[in-house]
C-alpha cells in the first residue's frame, strides 16, 4: 500500500485516519451551513484545526447536481480571496477545483494538497499538478466526474486514475471512489452499493478518501434535508471508517469523536 504526505502528515500505510474539513466559499452549496463568507475563512479554518482536522479543503464552486454554474473567473476570485486569508497560517490547505486556470491561481498561494473530482482526466491539469510537486486527491472518473456506475466500473476508473497520475508524474496520490450522484445515470442504490463494497477500493494500492458528508443518498433514505443528516452521516462513517485513510467532512468535531472511538475499539480488540 502506497502512502503520501500532506504538509508532514502521513496518509495511508497504517497511519491514523486523517480528517479533512470542508470550507465552501460557494453560497450555492447544497448544504448552506457549510458556506463560509469572505473574511471568515481564516477563523473557520483554525476552528476546524482545533476540532481535530489535519487539512482544510477550500472550494469555491458547488459541484452538486443542479447547482447554479459560475464562470472560471468567478471561481478564481472566490478561491483566491479565501486562500489569501490562509496564507502564512501554517494550516495544511487543500484546494478543490477541476479547472487548470483555477489550479494555476491557487498555486500562487500557500497550499499543500490538490483535490480533483475529474480524476486527472484533463492532461493540462494533470501536468500542472505534477509540476507543483503536491499530492493529489483524485476521484473515480472515466470521462466526466463521477461517471462510473457500480463497484467494478469504479475500480476500473480508479486504476485509470492511477495510470494518469503515473503518466503525468504525480507522486502523492489519494483515491476518492466518488460516492454521490454525480451524473444523471447514477442512482442512490449505486451509492449504497459503493458503500457496501467500500473495502474493495484499497485494491488499487493507494490511500482512500471517504467523502459522504450529508450527501443526498443519505437524505433519500432518512427523508431529511442536508441540515438534518449529521447523525446518519456519522453512523455510515463509523461503519466505513476502517476502510478509509482520510474523511472529508462538514462536521469536524463530531467526526473526530467517531474516529477516536473507532480507533480506540480497534486498539482494544
Amino acid at each position: 500500500m502506497q502512502s503520501c504526505t500532506v504538509k508532514g502528515v502521513t496518509v495511508g500505510s497504517g497511519a491514523p485516519v486523517r480528517i479533512m474539513g470542508i470550507i465552501n466559499c460557494s453560497p450555492e452549496s447544497f448544504f448552506s451551513g457549510s458556506y463560509v463568507p469572505e473574511g471568515a475563512v481564516r477563523d473557520r479554518a483554525f476552528a476546524m484545526i482545533d476540532e481535530g482536522a489535519e487539512v482544510v479543503d477550500v472550494g469555491a464552486r458547488s459541484t452538486a447536481p443542479g447547482s447554479v454554474p459560475i464562470t472560471v473567473t468567478e471561481e478564481i476570485e472566490r478561491i483566491e480571496s479565501a486562500l489569501t486569508e490562509l496564507d502564512g497560517s501554517g494550516i495544511a490547505v487543500s484546494v478543490d477545483t477541476m479547472y487548470p486556470a483555477v489550479l494555476d491561481a491557487c498555486l500562487r498561494h500557500d497550499i499543500h494538497l490538490i483535490n480533483d473530482i475529474s480524476g486527472l482526466s484533463n492532461p493540462k491539469y494533470a501536468s500542472i499538478a505534477a509540476d507543483s510537486g503536491l499530492p493529489v486527491v483524485a476521484m473515480a472518473t472515466t470521462r466526466l466526474p463521477g461517471d462510473p456506475k457500480g463497484t467494478e466500473a469504479t475500480l476500473a476508473a480508479l486504476n485509470l486514475v492511477v495510470e494518469r497520475a503515473r503518466t503525468a508524474g504525480v507522486e502523492g496520490l489519494i483515491l476518492d471512489p466518488g460516492v454521490g450522484r454525480w451524473t444523471p445515470e447514477r442512482t442512490y442504490a449505486d451509492d449504497w452499493d459503493l458503500c457496501r463494497d467500500f473495502g474493495r477500493f484499497k485494491e488499487a494500492g493507494y490511500p482512500v478518501l471517504l467523502a459522504i458528508s450529508r450527501k443526498s443518498f443519505i437524505g433519500d433514505l432518512i427523508g431529511r434535508p442536508s441540515e438534518e443528516r449529521l447523525a446518519a452521516t456519522l453512523a455510515l462513517t463509523a461503519r466505513l471508517l476502517t476502510d478509509a485513510d482520510m474523511v472529508r467532512t462538514h462536521d469536524v468535531a463530531a467526526t473526530h469523536d467517531v474516529v477516536r472511538v473507532i480507533g480506540h475499539m480497534e486498539q482494544t480488540l
